[in-house]
């Protein structure tokens, strides 16, 4: 069968919408809180994480995604406001939200959700909220801070940007971070 490749299902996000991301992240950094920034190479609009897949699976998915996809053109987001999950008790990830046609992205996940578990991919059990993760907290860190450096980037928003296609990417874990490999891509 060989080796397994860790993979997820996501949509591309513009380099001059992630630079605009970078900066924010600059100004988190500069809080002096312990979190690791995902580099901007790392960010996707994840819809759907799929985990270890064999190889053989690929066009299987990629079918999958063609069918989910059809339905679709391509609709407009925005990357805007900036927070953290679950909550400023316990934070875990930062993000930046999504905004702009909530409604198409929502319909495209719960496609893909509904077409990828009629290939034994189990739905995911909490509600999709469109997300780009740009940092995981390690440890304890200080909330009031946090919490302070989340208000000063209050109105954070960046250019929209269509979203044209979807595409399934390997993630290759390594020390250094993950690096990601596009598998397919299906477009909207």
């Amino acid at each position: 069968m060989g080796k397994k490749i860790r993979s997820f299902i996501a949509i591309n996000v513009p380099e001059s919408v992630l630079q605009a991301i970078a900066k924010a992240q600059d100004t988190l950094r500069g809080s002096g809180l312990k979190i690791r920034w995902v580099r901007k190479e790392g960010m996707h609009l994840t819809l759907k994480f799929l985990g270890d897949i064999h190889r053989d699976d690929v066009e299987r998915i990629r079918a999958a995604m063609g069918r989910a996809a059809k339905a679709f053109s391509p609709f407009t987001l925005r990357a805007e406001g900036i927070g953290v999950f679950p909550d400023l008790k316990r934070p875990r990830v930062v993000w930046v939200g999504i905004s702009g046609d909530g409604e198409a992205l929502r319909a495209l996940q719960r496609d893909l959700e509904s077409q990828l578990s009629g290939l034994g991919f189990p739905k995911e059990k909490r509600p999709f909220k469109g997300h780009l993760t740009i940092g995981r907290v390690k440890g304890r860190l200080d909330r009031a801070k946090l919490g302070k450096a989340l208000q000063a980037l209050g109105e954070f928003g960046t250019e929209s940007f269509k979203a044209e296609s979807v595409v399934l990417f390997q993630s290759d874990l390594r020390p250094s971070g993950a690096v990601y490999c596009k598998l397919a891509e299906v477009a909207l």
